[in-house]
């Protein structure tokens, strides 16, 4: 296993590629209605990095493994699509949920984050698979420090989300980011405090749990990229990029319109 410790400069190009994959969230916000449809905002999102940004999109051909390049510039995952789900002409309609999932390459470096959406007015469950899987992240994210475990990490998440009645994916998880898109270790949202590799300061990776409302057993779609619950339950994810610092963590992918940062967090950094 390879990681990579970024050095001052890498910290820096990192924080300015994070910053951007952010402001893209914050620039669709005001376009995720009931109506519009994934690819529509697939071609905003793209317009917006490669135009005004001066970024790259990294998910447009990425072909890890040799497999099927991926075809368009964001992952927009609605309802039971648990990641990867690829822009289409279908509609977004009023109760639906989805993933935007946004990676900027700015300088040769990546950014990487994601956000839920309700379009509309959903359903009270959904409201709530939505807002436990953002607290599940910050429960991971909150663990993060040198000298920690990544164990540490995985556990938080998924003790803070099975209490809630969900189950955690465990087939997909976080990485390592830099100047590759997936750099090691692996992120597992799942696992046991005090096991795993050591944090050290100056990694970076990405916290990014799935959590569904029913089974966490899920399929392929035929396209060769989607993933989906097999019980076709509700599936959420939030997906922050993360510097490991030797006192605690610096949440690379913060923007002004991200949801409140939750308040046992605030509690933890006035303690």
């Amino acid at each position: 296993m390879t990681v990579t410790i970024k050095d001052a400069a890498g910290i820096a190009a990192m924080r300015i590629a994070c910053r951007l994959a952010a402001e893209v969230l914050d620039y669709l916000a005001p376009f995720v209605k009931p109506g519009v449809t994934t690819n529509e905002l697939d071609k905003l999102a793209h317009d917006y990095m490669v135009d005004v940004q001066g970024c790259i999109p990294a998910p447009l051909n990425y072909a890890p493994h040799g497999g099927i390049p991926y075809p368009k510039s964001i992952c927009t995952s609605v309802n039971h699509v648990i990641c990867h789900g690829i822009p289409n002409d279908k509609p977004l309609k009023k109760g639906d949920i989805v993933n935007l999932d946004i990676t900027t390459i700015k300088n040769g470096w990546h950014g990487d984050t994601s956000r839920m959406f309700i379009v509309g007015e959903a359903s009270t469950a959904a409201k709530r698979l939505c807002q436990v899987t953002h607290d599940a992240m910050w429960k991971g994210i909150a663990q993060v420090k040198a000298g920690a475990r990544l164990g540490d990490i995985g556990h938080a998440i998924q003790v803070f989300a099975e209490a809630a009645g969900y189950s955690v994916v465990r087939e997909f998880c976080g990485h390592g980011i830099g100047e590759k898109f997936h750099e090691d270790p692996q992120v597992l949202h799942y696992g046991k405090p005090g096991t795993g590799m050591e944090l050290k300061a100056g990694m970076t990776i990405t916290v990014e749990p799935m959590i569904n409302q029913g089974r966490r057993e899920l399929k392929e779609m035929n396209d060769g990229w989607g993933i989906v619950t097999k019980d076709r339950s509700l599936s959420a994810q939030w997906e922050h990029t993360v510097l490991v610092t030797e006192t605690g963590y610096e949440v690379l992918t913060l923007s002004d319109g991200m949801p409140p940062i939750p308040d046992f967090i605030q509690t933890a950094a006035s303690a």
